[in-house]
């Protein structure tokens, strides 16, 4: 078994209300970033954990999302990066 760090970001998903997004959003337009478009909120988690392989890795960090650390519902994930640690 090898150990590998995993990157995940996790946000609102599209067309749902981020009231925290749409802050941020208006504090950049108001400070003068007119060219942002929308802003999401979100969480970025960094997982250690060990696999046989990287794909592995991944799988099982994709599960942890899928059955805890996303909510299916509201949120969505992404796998960002999956690197030997």
């Amino acid at each position: 078994m090898k150990r590998f760090r995993v990157s995940v970001h996790i946000v609102p998903r599209k067309g749902l209300l981020d009231p925290q997004g749409k802050a941020v959003a208006d504090a950049l337009h108001t400070l003068g970033f007119s060219t942002v478009a929308d802003v999401h909120v979100g969480r970025h988690l960094v997982i250690e954990t060990s696999a046989g392989d990287a794909q592995h890795a991944e799988a099982s960090v994709r599960e942890m999302c899928s059955r805890l650390l996303a909510n299916p519902v509201t949120e969505d994930f992404e796998i960002a990066a999956v690197a030997a640690a």
